[in-house]
């Protein structure tokens, strides 16, 4: 991403900081697009520029393996159905309310494919939280709710072979044969990705990634 676009996106998201509140910004799009790394920049850019800012990603809701073996669902790693939608806007709650403490988040461990609780302080100090994830725009509750709990959203947009093309190289990285890989993209990140981008228009603001 070209400097002049995340310069102007660093002073959109420091805009969203008010004076005795804690802000949310939520980063959405479909898997690969690179949300992660842009709300790890703009973390690092405002902070650089005196923004109390902290990283919580939505991906900290994830199922652990257990769970989703128990459901039935570990086939299916990935689909809105292997979130904790209700914890992450109990979360989202308590980052807006509970502003004389520290409040802990969950983080997601790649190398181990897993949740990891209590990985994320939040101090009192803290005046932006930087939120990214799939379903953040999804009409299914309880998502409506999370999205309300957020200032802005904002959509990284990627053209489908690029994206398609980060998430096999993705998955290989983490263990999957290449063919394995492929398979997994085509069967389960794939519907998954349409039903996010299906949701683009109801963004605050697109990110070309």
């Amino acid at each position: 991403m070209q400097s002049t676009t995340l310069r102007q996106l660093t002073e959109r998201a420091e805009g969203l900081v008010v004076p005795g509140r804690r802000s949310v910004l939520g980063v959405c799009g479909a898997p690969g697009v690179g949300k992660s790394s842009l709300a790890a920049t703009l973390v690092k850019r405002l902070r650089a520029r005196g923004v109390e800012a902290v990283q919580v990603p939505m991906d900290g809701f994830h199922l652990a393996d257990a769970a989703l073996v128990e459901r039935g669902l570990l086939d299916r790693k990935g689909a809105i159905e292997t979130f904790d939608g209700h914890g992450y806007v109990a979360l989202l709650h308590r980052l807006r309310d509970e502003l004389d403490h520290d409040v802990l988040a969950p983080s997601f461990e790649r190398e181990l494919e897993q949740p990891l609780a209590g990985a994320i302080t939040i101090p009192p100090s803290t005046t932006l939280v930087v939120t990214e994830g799939n379903y953040l725009l999804d009409d299914a509750a309880p998502w409506p709710v999370a999205r309300a709990l957020m200032d802005e959203v904002w959509f990284v947009d990627l053209d489908d072979g690029r994206r398609r093309s980060r998430l096999v190289d993705r998955h290989v990285k983490h263990g999957k044969p290449r063919d394995e890989a492929q398979a997994w993209v085509d069967t389960v990140d794939e519907p998954n990705a349409q039903r996010v981008i299906a949701r683009r228009e109801q963004a605050d603001l697109l990110v070309p990634a």
